[in-house]
């Protein structure tokens, strides 16, 4: 095969290996035992959590939503079915065996019996399910969320000509991902919760604070009796469902143990029982128990709410650093046997499949995505380098042990030590797209500047695809828009309409091209329509903090949350004192407006090789016999290849975001920052948008985040990097994650040498003070041969948007997307 003449990446060479039947577990023979037994399976609904959740709620209307939250958490620990997984250490699965996905019908209720017959079919991330419990979704779960949705409420509560944007009038499931809300299919954007929380003091030592305030109340106030004693309660009654919940894994495993006639595995299950009986309730006292007592809280969560990109890790390598460490001393664990049980939760954590029944959901989270991230590396609270013994052993495990569960990100900073450095270069060169970058030189500055103190942003962690969150003063969980800049690009061309939606008049009308004489004319005429998706981004999400609250609690992530405790309020309520309100809106098509834009200056009104009439006679024939044309537009300057024409644009275009946020963000009551961070949304973005002036044919992805166009940066990848830094408006607070995609082909990167100019591309990253960078090492043939014969590349890993994913579960546009991603010769 053409690969194989080829430099591979050692994950490339662990698919021939695994294709030639050469492969070897030696040394992980549990956890890939756990792994062959599900791996490659199309993941099914499994309806339990949705049944009892229902269930739940029309025994409790009326009541205070985060205590009737409570309640039902509590009649779904009482009830769902508890499981202890061959060969597995840890308890604590929240479905049936094998890959599985769970329903919030407080998400999807209103469409949830029509959207589940379409989950086996779809493209995206199909879902088997079973006759029966289609009929348990169809009769008895989706029929009483009919019209108590947040969805139902948000759409009937945009104005007319928002709504046009959002969704179809005729139809609104469908998106017309122009200006996209995100918040009806989560209950919160990505989080972390304070785990070490829970290992130090356990839900035992949480309730108990909250005894103490409730004991503390005035019972005389109506303040206090309507509000904070319910929500107490919800705190209380949430700390027995999980401690509830872990004995029930207790008894089955003492159970499982009294039956079993292997004495090494009878053993095995005895100390389940003992430690789940312990943890979550009681803090942990070992690295086993602390690993427990970390995953039931990470599980419950799942159980609680369906957050954007799934509730994070947070800062795995310290907070059971002390636990490891100590055990380490003691000669109660060895480094092998903590890899083991790392590893052990990871392919736990892979059977949980990530369920977006919302199609528009589904079509910007490709390929079963997924983002629990585990945060390694950066900095202590007081300043310090944070790098430990437990750090080298996710990176290790990351090399040796491929899986695209979880995500791992590094924090990087300008005195991070070359060890860390190498090991992490090391990691990156593997090929599975692990791990990716976040900036402590970006992220540190702009969140002091935001209200944070040194000590919070010093220990924050990375959550979802290129955020990050400090827990105990992040407050704001909205789900934010995505707009597509692209669309509005479109409407400068065609005054106001688009292609896809014929004579509709969806924007403004700026003008005929054909009569525009200026750049400057066409520059302010394409803001225009900037800012008017921008003004409906902003009256969309002011509807989302209005209506949230009224539909979705969280009393497991308040009960952990020191704010929401000291207000006694819930994490979902808008403005809780003392917390930082940190959301964003989303630019997509980022590139491709920018090099659009470049030419239509160059060759229409600098050089005059082109009449805008003849431009756009190219675009509405989709470059039909215009391939001169789309040559001339494919060769105009292109941002991602530090020149100054094309990110100059890109800056002014940046500006015109930050500007207008600064204005407007604070009447909602949050930071409303720009980002660039696209999921998979430039796929089904750019299936609305035709044919653009950069030479995009149309209907095509666009451009993804803070990268260059598809195959457009053609001056190396340090050249990516600076035209991310030249396009950036450092004075300017209102900017989040920008997301940016680097292809390298492993002979670039091999051996000790390829390592170093590793390295050296990092610490330039770091001296840019960019936000973030993750990496695909993966050659352009080995791509196309898992394109013509799935089966047998059925492991292959690709790095997409933030997360990794099996190449072969994505759709054929992402996948032509990744191939055609430029592939850096040298770094």
């Amino acid at each position: 095969m053409e690969c194989c003449a080829r430099v591979l990446s050692p994950h490339e060479q662990r698919i021939q290996d695994e294709i030639m039947g050469k492969a070897s577990i030696e040394g992980r023979e549990r956890v890939f035992g756990i792994l062959n037994s599900f791996q490659g399976q199309r993941p099914s609904v499994d309806v339990e959590r949705a049944q009892y959740f229902t269930e739940s709620f029309k025994e409790t209307e009326g009541e205070l939503l985060t205590l009737r939250w409570a309640k039902a958490l509590k009649h779904i620990a009482e009830n769902i079915t508890v499981y202890i997984d061959d060969q597995q250490l840890l308890a604590g699965r929240i479905g049936h065996p094998g890959r599985y996905g769970i329903l919030y019908p407080e998400l999807d209720g209103d469409f949830l019996d029509l959207a589940v017959k379409d989950l086996p079919k779809r493209v995206e991330s199909p879902f088997n399910l079973s006759n029966k419990d289609g009929d348990i979704i169809i009769n008895e779960i989706a029929p009483y969320w009919k019209g108590k949705t947040f969805h139902e409420e948000f759409a009937q509560s945009l104005p007319e000509d928002t709504l046009k944007l959002t969704y179809d009038p005729k139809d609104l499931l469908k998106s017309r991902f122009i200006v996209n809300e995100t918040a009806s299919f989560r209950s919160s954007i990505q989080w972390v919760h304070d785990y070490e929380k829970v290992l130090k003091i356990g839900f035992k030592g949480i309730k108990e604070k909250a005894q103490k305030q409730m004991a503390a109340l005035d019972p005389m106030s109506p303040a206090d009796n309507v509000e904070k004693k319910p929500f107490l309660e919800a705190i209380i009654t949430v700390c027995d469902a999980i401690v509830l919940w872990a004995n029930r894994h207790a008894k089955l495993a003492a159970e499982l143990a009294a039956k079993e006639t292997d004495p090494q595995r009878k053993a095995e299950l005895e100390g389940i029982a003992e430690r789940c009986a312990w943890v979550p309730e009681n803090p942990a006292r070992n690295f086993h128990e602390a690993m427990q007592s970390q995953w039931f809280t990470q599980m419950f969560s799942r159980l609680e709410q369906k957050t954007g990109t799934v509730v994070s890790n947070g800062r795995m390598d310290q907070y059971l650093y002390p636990y490891y460490k100590k055990d380490l001393a003691e000669g109660k664990i060895t480094p092998e046997k903590a890899t083991e049980l790392i590893e052990l939760m990871w392919v736990a954590m892979a059977q949980f499949i990530d369920l977006y029944i919302s199609p528009a959901g589904g079509a910007i989270n490709e390929g079963y995505a997924h983002w629990e991230a585990v945060t390694v590396g950066g900095q202590t609270p007081d300043g310090r380098d944070a790098t430990n013994d437990l750090t080298y052993i996710f990176l290790q495990s990351k090399r040796e042990f491929p899986l695209n569960y979880p995500d791992l990100a590094a924090r990087i900073h300008a005195r991070a030590p070359e060890r860390y450095l190498w090991e992490v270069a090391e990691t990156i060169k593997e090929g599975s797209g692990f791990p990716k970058l976040i900036n402590d030189e970006e992220v540190i500055p702009l969140h002091l500047a935001k209200g944070a103190t040194f000590e919070e942003i010093y220990d924050y962690a990375v959550s979802g695809c290129a955020e990050i969150r400090m827990p105990n003063r992040d407050t704001y969980t909205s789900g934010n828009p995505y707009i597509n800049y692209a669309a509005a690009l479109e409407m400068l061309l065609y005054n106001g309409k688009m292609k896809t939606y014929g004579d509709e008049q969806l924007g403004l009308e700026t003008g005929d091209l054909r009569e525009f004489k200026t750049w400057d004319e066409l520059w302010n005429a394409y803001i225009a329509q900037q800012d008017n998706f921008l003004k409906h981004a902003f009256i969309q999400q002011h509807h989302v903090i209005s209506n949230r609250a009224k539909h979705f609690a969280a009393p497991l992530g308040s009960a952990m949350h020191d704010l929401c405790m000291k207000n006694c309020i819930d994490l979902h309520q808008p403005n809780i004192e003392g917390g930082i309100n940190l959301g964003y809106f989303e630019c997509i098509g980022y590139a491709t407006v920018v090099d659009s834009l470049a030419a239509i200056k160059k060759l229409v009104f600098e050089e005059k090789k082109l009449t805008m009439a003849e431009l756009l006679e190219a675009l509405e024939s989709n470059f039909e016999g215009k391939e001169v044309i789309r040559q001339m537009l494919l060769n105009a300057p292109k941002y991602g290849n530090n020149d100054e024409y094309a990110d100059s644009i890109a800056k002014d275009m940046d500006l015109a975001s930050l500007e207008y946020t600064k204005k407007y963000s604070k009447e909602l009551g949050v930071h409303l920052d720009l980002r660039y961070v696209p999921f998979t949304s430039h796929v089904p973005f750019g299936k609305v948008v035709s044919a653009t002036p950069n030479g995009r044919k149309a209907w095509t992805p666009l451009s993804d985040g803070s990268s260059a166009s598809q195959g457009a940066d053609t001056h190396g990848p340090t050249a990516v990097m600076l035209s991310n830094f030249e396009s950036k408006n450092y004075d300017h607070r209102e900017r989040a994650a920008r997301l940016l995609n680097i292809k390298f082909s492993p002979k670039c990167v091999a051996g000790d040498e390829g390592t170093a100019k590793l390295v050296s591309y990092i610490r330039t990253f770091c001296d840019l003070k960019l936000w973030h960078v993750q990496f695909n090492i993966v050659n352009k043939a080995t791509l196309l041969a898992a394109q013509d014969d799935p089966e047998k590349y059925r492991n292959l890993l690709v790095r997409v948007a933030g997360y990794s994913a099996y190449f072969v579960d994505l759709s054929p546009e992402l996948q032509q997307d990744i191939i055609e991603r430029t592939e850096h010769e040298a770094v």
